[in-house]
């Protein structure tokens, strides 16, 4: 009787599965009719001047790469302003060498020493904002690199006045280890999430630190940097106290990339954790929510419980034929991520590790960031002292 309990309910979770793998597809296959060129055209002499923040830490292998890129843009007027702690920050250098070699591009050197929240990037925003010339506004993360037409198309959106924030996928360069590449991995999961909840726009209030363009005048309608300093999803938080105040999110066309590092597995668990558990404080019930779209796995309990009976095997079949075809869409179609194909075999160790990921989100809410270690609580950070050990 249990078992064929068990076998009923995991067959049920692979359907599940598989019906939200078609509808990624779905959502996906939508999303690039709409993003087409002709179906959304720049609106004629709108390209406001931009101020572009930065906010940085430290120096990876790529970091010189996406700074310039930054510097390339084909746009009428902009400047770019990077965010240091202090100028012992290995960026400095970089920086100092970006304006030796753009003489003529304007770019701005913060020096951001005071701590106003546990969030250091968004203590710098707030100390780096004084510093920004233009009604325009555009944050995104050090690690992000840009094609030269990204801000007039970034950009175009905010035309309309009832538009609050404009936001962006990314895609993924992996490294060489095997953390990286899961990390690559989850992050088409994470895109094909995105479009699924973007399908319905007026319930969308979602942004992403890789790009994040609104009016100055609707970050002061919402109190400004300042209500971000304690929260761990600054990006997210951002978007939902713009939507709360009565204003549109628009997720670009546009897909920027994003250098992974090379992660040691134990580093890779430890970001995987502090992303599953604050997903977990933001959003509890759309956290819950994940088991149904677990379909690979439930595929795999099905299988046991039905004692390998063939049916449950075709369920498997079924299950990673919509699971593959959903990981193409989204990763080749929409991301244009050249490495989903060679990513491919890794999937299995992929399900099993966002399995274990999302159940260990429950086994605590302290989480590890940049070193120092914090309780979740409603969003916000909260920093041990003395530091907790927590497996």
């Amino acid at each position: 009787m249990v078992r064929t309990i068990v076998e009923i309910v995991a067959a049920v979770g692979a359907v599940c599965g598989i019906v939200f793998y078609l509808v990624s597809i779905i959502c996906a296959w939508r999303f690039l009719r709409l993003a087409r060129p002709s179906a959304r055209p720049p609106v004629p002499g709108f390209q406001p001047p931009v101020s572009i923040l930065k906010p940085v830490r430290g120096a990876d292998p790529h970091a010189y790469e996406c700074f310039r890129s930054h510097c390339l843009l084909d746009y009428p007027e902009y400047e770019i302003i990077f965010g240091v702690h202090d100028l012992g920050d290995p960026a400095v250098a970089l920086i100092e060498r970006l304006r030796k070699e753009f003489p003529d591009r304007r770019i701005e050197l913060a020096v951001c020493p005071r701590d106003l929240g546990t969030n250091r990037k968004v203590s710098n925003l707030i100390q780096m904002l004084p510093a920004a010339r233009h009604d325009y506004l555009l944050v995104n993360d050090g690690d992000i690199c840009v094609p030269p037409d990204y801000l007039w198309r970034i950009m175009a959106p905010l035309a309309d006045s009832a538009v609050g924030l404009v936001t962006a996928l990314y895609r993924s360069v992996a490294g060489h280890t095997l953390g990286s590449k899961l990390e690559a991995l989850s992050i088409s999961d994470f895109a094909a999430a995105v479009l699924v909840s973007y399908a319905n726009r007026r319930a969308f209030h979602y942004g992403f630190g890789s790009t994040l363009a609104f009016p100055r005048r609707v970050l002061e309608r919402i109190g400004g940097f300042d209500t971000l300093a304690e929260y761990l999803a600054d990006d997210h938080q951002l978007g939902t106290l713009i939507a709360q105040a009565g204003y549109g999110i628009v997720l670009s066309e546009m897909v920027v990339e994003t250098h992974l590092p090379d992660y040691a597995l134990r580093d890779f668990w430890r970001h995987q954790l502090r992303w599953a558990r604050t997903v977990r404080d933001a959003s509890p019930g759309g956290n819950a929510g994940l088991v149904l779209v677990f379909g690979v796995q439930w595929a795999a309990v099905t299988v046991i419980a039905a004692a390998g009976a063939s049916w449950a095997w075709a369920l498997v079949a079924a299950t990673y034929a919509a699971r593959i075809a959903a990981l193409l869409v989204v990763g080749l179609g929409v991301c244009r991520d050249r490495g989903t194909l060679r990513r491919l075999w890794l999937l299995p160790l992929r399900d099993v590790q966002a399995l274990l990921v999302w159940a260990a989100s429950y086994a605590g809410r302290t989480v590890v960031w940049r070193g120092d270690r914090f309780i979740l609580k409603q969003g916000r950070l909260l920093r041990v002292q003395p530091p907790v050990i927590e497996t």
